[in-house]
Formats: C-alpha cells, sequence, structure tokens
C-alpha cells in the first residue's frame, strides 16, 4: 500500500513541473487525494460493502471536487492534474499511466446495464473538458484532445480532436490536417452559416420577382 503511494507522488512530480516538495503535494494535491479515497472505497466495493464505499467517494467528492465511482477500475500512476469537475464512471476501466486533466468525463449514455462507461488503455491521455462517453476504448498512447466529445472506439497511437471526436494523427501519420483547439469543430457556427446562405438565396429570389412583376406591369401598361 505504501510502496503504492510513494509510486503516486513520484508521478505528480514527473507530470506537474509546478510541484516542489513532498509535503506540498501530500498536502495540497486534490487528484492526489481523490485517488487514494478511490482505493480505499473500491475496496470496499470489491467486498459488497457499497453503502460504505459510496459515502467514502461522496465524502472525497465534497472535498476534491473529483467524483470516482467506487465501482470504477484504475490501474498503476494514475495522474489527475489539476481535477476540478472530473467525472468517472462505475464501469469505467482505467489501464497504468493514463493522464487525465480537469473537467474530463469518463460517463455513459443513458440508462442501459452492464458495461456502461469506457475503457481507457495504458498511457493515454485526456485533455482538459473532454467527454468520453458509452462503452467504448481508448487505445494506447492515444490523446483526447481539449474539450472533445468522443462516442466511438479510439485506435492505439491516436489523436482524437473535435465533437464529434475524429482521428486526426494515427501511427504519427496524419489523416487530416491537425487542428488547433481554436479551430475546432462549431457545429452551431456551421449551422447558422447554413441559415445565412439560405436567407441570401431567399432574398435574391425576391429581388427576382419583384423586377419580374415590374416588367410585366410595364408590359400591361403598353398594352
Amino acid at each position: 500500500m505504501f510502496k503504492r503511494m510513494k509510486e503516486d507522488i513520484e508521478v505528480v512530480f514527473e507530470q506537474d513541473p509546478a510541484a516542489r516538495s513532498h509535503v506540498e503535494v501530500i498536502l495540497t494535491y486534490s487528484g492526489l487525494h481523490a485517488i487514494w479515497a478511490h482505493r480505499v472505497a473500491h475496496s470496499f466495493y470489491k467486498r459488497k460493502l457499497f453503502f460504505i464505499a459510496r459515502v467514502i467517494s461522496q465524502v472525497s467528492r465534497f472535498f476534491t471536487g473529483i467524483e470516482i465511482h467506487p465501482g470504477a477500475t484504475i490501474g498503476r500512476r494514475f495522474f489527475i492534474d489539476h481535477g476540478m469537475g472530473v467525472v468517472i464512471g462505475e464501469t469505467c476501466e482505467i489501464g497504468d499511466n493514463v493522464t487525465v486533466y480537469q473537467g474530463v468525463t469518463l460517463g455513459g449514455t443513458g440508462k442501459e446495464k452492464g458495461k456502461r462507461h469506457p475503457t481507457i488503455k495504458d498511457n493515454a491521455l485526456i485533455a482538459t473538458g473532454a467527454k468520453v462517453l458509452g462503452s467504448i476504448t481508448v487505445g494506447e498512447n492515444s490523446k483526447i484532445g481539449a474539450g472533445s466529445v468522443v462516442l466511438r472506439d479510439v485506435p492505439s497511437n491516436s489523436t482524437v480532436v473535435g465533437i464529434p471526436g475524429r482521428v486526426v494523427i494515427q501511427d504519427g501519420v496524419k489523416i487530416k490536417k491537425d487542428l488547433n483547439h481554436s479551430d475546432l469543430p462549431d457545429p452551431v457556427a456551421d449551422r447558422c452559416s447554413a441559415i445565412e446562405k439560405k436567407i441570401h438565396l431567399l432574398e435574391a429570389e425576391i429581388v427576382r420577382l419583384k423586377t419580374e412583376g415590374v416588367e410585366k406591369e410595364n408590359v400591361n401598361s403598353t398594352l
């Protein structure tokens, strides 16, 4: 147990350049507190002491802002950076050396039973605000871009961005032009652009009809 806790602390120093001392990390890193509390809650959950497990997870949520269901399975060297707003569902499975940033949701898509949350393989990284939903798999060494919404399986060694998420890099090769976070697809803007085009077409049609009407009036007056 203490060996695992020491390993968790070492990961913080590896991942976060702001970490200055062991005392600071142990006392102030909410992501670390949430992981330790989850290990305790998960041990009760495996013994089918569900109420105690859930109480521990909710107390941890109150103090850390991170909600991890006690049923979630989490591997070694899991790192939550900042952490506020992170949600990890009951049937979620997380491998080793996974990094998650604030605002990430590893959730379900409805009220289905059984396996309904994602499986995150080893060495994956899920950036700020990303939503990975449903019983899907994010492959090893893959990265999910900030703000992405992922609803399908992600191959290993891939980078996914956008809403819905799509693979832009796989095995080091660009699938499409890589996007900056400022260039992520905006469905609302796309819809507004389509409506604007229709308005221009309607305006052109109105002008055409008015022109035809004036021409007919001129012809009738001449006759």
